[in-house]
């Protein structure tokens, strides 16, 4: 007697979820897949949208797939949908418009939700914009080329990637943050000022320790903003990167465990037999740290991606890497390596300033636990990050001041 083909279902069709995609193809030729997405579009390159805003690539530059790619591997792809439900029981994956997916294991990519700017004077107000989406960054560039002031607000990488692409576009940008510096869960003060100087060499007018009281719009635009140290600063548009809240809502009826993020195990399997998780959503078991945490990088989803997509066809592959993330900053690069938490009190932490190029200084912060290298980040020079990597695979110790000063000036 025959056995029926195996059915999986991917809910988000980001790197995640497409790279489980195609390895579940790679794995079983003969099984079905739903890869469904809450957008018109396939796979696209979030990490290239930054450079998108700033007009320095097209949008096709952008695009990783596109529906052929899908069509060739007999692969499902549903845009334009929202998952509205899972019955875990039941195996079955329910969508807005009333589909019924079942499956015989299930992965949840689904990212999150930009937080939206919640102040007196903001709903209702045009030109008030997150990014995190390719159809976000469309309409951003659109307001761009008819503005000439622009608020970049928030102390995350989205806010810095905005208010770059907005003084790249040579508008009056300010850039308003909550915190003392930019990216405080990770940086200390001298590496805020670092990032406050790159800023600053383009025009950007940087302030801390302040935020948004309220927005005060003129024909339905932004005119001004309201701010609760009692600044007035003129935008005609607001970008906002106030952190994402996952998108986890549509397995409230499930016992699917949730605590940051959807809890897995090293084998992004999740408390409930043939449910995975992975990417921004997944709360998932790192061993250079010993705890479970949330990572949202590229590199961290398309690993989770592969190693889902594998145990999802019964392999039991678990998960240990070393997630990398870079990203230009003005004129220079960043580099976030392995786990790079400042508030976490487990970690020590140690760092180096030093003269760059173009007139940037180069920084760069290491993050131990118990002696060894577990996360570094470094503003500037990126010589060398593959050895830092090493370095955290490794776990070798690192207990003098001496060793931690070599790997200080790693090059």
């Amino acid at each position: 007697m025959a056995t029926r083909e195996k059915r999986y279902v991917i809910i988000g069709n980001g790197i995640a979820g497409t790279t489980a995609a195609d390895t579940l193809r790679k794995n079983d030729p003969n099984c079905s897949i739903h890869l469904l997405t809450n957008e018109p579009y396939p796979l696209y390159n979030r990490v290239s949208l930054p450079r998108f805003l700033q007009g320095v690539i097209t949008e096709q530059k952008v695009m990783i797939r596109d529906f052929a790619w899908h069509e060739q591997r007999n692969i499902k792809l549903v845009t334009e949908t929202l998952v509205t439900g899972v019955n875990t029981e039941e195996r079955v994956v329910i969508t807005d418009t009333g589909e019924h997916l079942p499956y015989d294991a299930l992965l949840i990519a689904s990212g999150g939700w930009a937080n939206p700017l919640r102040v007196p004077g903001a709903e209702g107000t045009k030109h008030i914009y997150n990014f995190v989406t390719l159809d976000d960054t469309k309409t951003i560039i659109e307001r761009m080329l008819e503005s000439r002031t622009a608020l970049a607000y928030g102390g995350s990488f989205i806010a810095y990637e905005l208010c770059d692409g907005f003084a790249v576009r040579k508008l009056h940008t300010t850039w308003l943050m909550r915190g003392p510096y930019w990216l405080r869960n990770a940086l200390d003060e001298e590496g805020g000022e670092v990032v406050d100087n790159i800023a600053k060499k383009f025009g950007v007018e940087v302030i801390h320790n302040d935020e948004i009281e309220s927005v005060l719009p003129k024909d339905g635009v932004p005119h001004y903003v309201k701010t609760k140290k009692g600044r007035e600063i003129q935008a005609d548009m607001i970008g906002v990167g106030l952190g994402i809240t996952l998108n986890t809502q549509f397995l409230k009826d499930t016992s699917v465990e949730i605590r940051q993020g959807i809890v897995v195990n090293e084998y992004l399997e999740t408390n409930i037999p043939g449910v995975f998780a992975a990417g921004d959503v997944a709360e998932f078991y790192d061993p250079t740290i010993g705890h479970h945490h949330t990572m949202g990088t590229w590199d961290n989803a398309m690993a989770h991606g592969r190693i889902a997509g594998a145990n999802m066809a019964g392999d039991r592959k678990p998960y240990i890497d070393v997630p990398t993330y870079t990203s230009p900053l003005f004129d220079v690069n960043i580099a976030v390596i392995g786990t790079a938490e400042a508030n976490n009190p487990e970690l020590e932490m140690v760092a180096r300033r030093e003269p760059g190029e173009k007139g940037n200084d180069n920084y760069r912060r290491l993050y131990l636990r118990d002696n060894r290298l577990v996360g570094a980040l470094m503003i500037g020079s990126p010589k060398g990050r593959k050895k830092l990597v090493d370095l955290i695979k490794n776990q070798q110790l690192l207990a003098t001041s001496a060793e931690r000063e070599a790997v200080l000036t790693l090059k």
